[in-house]
């Protein structure tokens, strides 16, 4: 079982960036796709972006696309989410998770990182 810890998150202004980490344990990390999720108060946890096991393909919901970049080091068993112009409506938890096929989540969750946008 992956075990996945996730970071960076914090409290930013309207407009501003963050960049999100997430690392995994295990071997096989290189071996499969990864995802980025998020959960506002009051709603349902949402998808938000998924990389594949090599990295040459991505994928994003369409609130976050051209805003947010999902990337990943193999070498460092790392996945990251760099947020740019992010606003109120980003405020959520957001969580790693992997294995993903397609945007479903087959494999573990991270604990969660909270990312607050103030207006």
């Amino acid at each position: 079982q992956v075990q996945l810890a996730e970071s960076g998150g914090g409290l930013v202004q309207a407009g501003g960036s963050l960049r999100l980490s997430c690392a995994a344990s295990g071997r096989t990390f290189s071996s499969y796709a990864m995802g980025w999720f998020r959960q506002a108060p009051g709603k349902e946890r949402e998808f938000v972006a998924i990389i594949s096991a090599s990295g040459g393909n991505t994928y994003y919901a369409s609130s976050v696309k051209g805003r947010f970049t999902i990337s990943r080091d193999n070498a460092k068993n790392t996945v990251y989410l760099q947020m740019n112009s992010l606003n109120p409506q980003d405020t959520a938890v957001y969580y790693c998770a992997g294995p993903v096929v397609g945007t479903t989540v087959v494999g573990s969750w991270g604990q969660g990182t909270q990312v607050s946008v103030s207006s």
